[in-house]
């Protein structure tokens, strides 16, 4: 078995792990930080819409040696509107204007062939009246809390609400790190975009539901024991799962990367440019919203009920009566005890699998 094996089955096992849920105010401290720097540049830069959502003409040249800075001043010249000039992979010019329509359109793309010197008839133009890109825009809108609520409703059912509410903030919390990013970088938010978003959203909640699979079936009668606190046991879940995360979120992100920085940064593929930067950010926040937002925010939630509280308190009176008859030094204070009782964080000397022998 490999190392990396080897290591995620001592995870499985629980004979070696990392405490998650005990540092989560480091990891809400840095998701914190994160958020609000994508809420500054979404507010000071704003989003690059396409003419899908705000309208405008869509013009393809043919393959032309005009570079792109040349062409940009060229068609903001002609047009009198701000310009955005993408050159594709076979020398040909994806030229996006917006507030042209038809009547317009035509003595832009005749000047636009005259200064960049190719025939007119050759240059394919696409116009979007603003009244559809609302409507493209209010539709996306629409599906994207849809979508949320759907989720909710699910999770509350199949699990229970504090679970749903951690795996809505988590999402949120991908949703807000991709669209500042894209605010930040100004690439062109497209349908293909849209795509995108609801894709890694798709990802995200399937990490997080296999995290939350294992909290439930650990969280069983939960109370009717006395050796692990609902923290602990989430934590262990987390553990158990760590692995597989980081497997598929890798495995994921390595064609990702191809598309964004191979197909839209080398090829120069504009589509794949919008829709691959949603996924490369959106499946990298995702996974790190699972692993470090969503499972700490159940614990959170859950440490609040009073029969949680109740357990605590117990498993920490037992650890500590424990540990001042094995150590004879008079200690009563329960918390002394958590680390050496608690195992759940490095190597655990001396026991074998964790289910093993009778609870009390």
């Amino acid at each position: 078995m490999s190392r990396l094996g080897n290591i995620g089955a001592k995870l499985y096992r629980g004979e070696v792990g990392y405490d998650f849920v005990k540092n989560r105010m480091i990891w809400y401290g840095i998701s914190v930080l994160i958020t609000v720097l994508a809420l500054a540049g979404l507010g000071f830069k704003g989003l690059n819409m396409g003419i899908e959502f705000q309208g405008g003409a869509l013009f393809t040249t043919p393959p032309t040696s005009v570079s792109v800075q040349q062409a940009k001043e060229d068609a903001e010249e002609a047009s009198g509107h701000d310009a955005i000039v993408q050159k594709l992979g076979n020398g040909t010019l994806r030229i996006q204007v917006g507030g042209l329509d038809t009547s317009t359109a035509s003595p832009v793309t005749k000047k636009l062939a005259e200064d960049l010197n190719v025939p007119a008839d050759k240059i394919n133009t696409e116009l979007v009246g603003p009244s559809w890109g609302a409507q493209i825009a209010n539709k996306a809108w629409t599906g994207l809390a849809v979508f949320m609520v759907l989720v909710v409703v699910y999770l509350a059912l199949a699990f229970e609400w504090r679970m749903a509410v951690a795996a809505l903030i988590a999402l949120i919390h991908d949703l807000t790190i991709t669209v500042g990013v894209y605010a930040l970088v100004g690439f062109e938010v497209t349908p293909g975009t849209v795509i995108g978003l609801l894709t890694i959203l798709g990802y995200s909640l399937y990490d997080t539901v296999v995290v939350f699979d294992g909290l439930k079936e650990g969280g069983k009668d939960i109370t009717k024991q006395s050796r692990y606190t609902y923290s602990e046991i989430a934590n262990r879940s987390l553990n158990a799962t760590l692995v597989r995360s980081i497997n598929t979120t890798v495995v994921a992100l390595l064609p990702v990367a191809g598309l964004l920085f191979i197909g839209g940064g080398v090829l120069g593929a504009g589509m794949l440019n919008d829709i691959s930067l949603s996924l490369f950010v959106g499946l990298a926040a995702g996974a790190y919203s699972s692993i470090f937002i969503a499972t700490p925010l159940v614990a959170d939630l859950k440490e609040r009920e009073p029969q949680m509280k109740a357990l605590k308190k117990r498993i920490l009176a037992k650890r500590a009566a424990e540990a001042k008859s094995e150590s004879g030094d008079g200690s009563d204070d329960p918390q002394d005890a958590v680390p050496a009782a608690a195992g759940v964080v490095g190597q655990r000397p001396g026991r074998g699998r964790p289910t093993q022998g009778k609870r009390r």
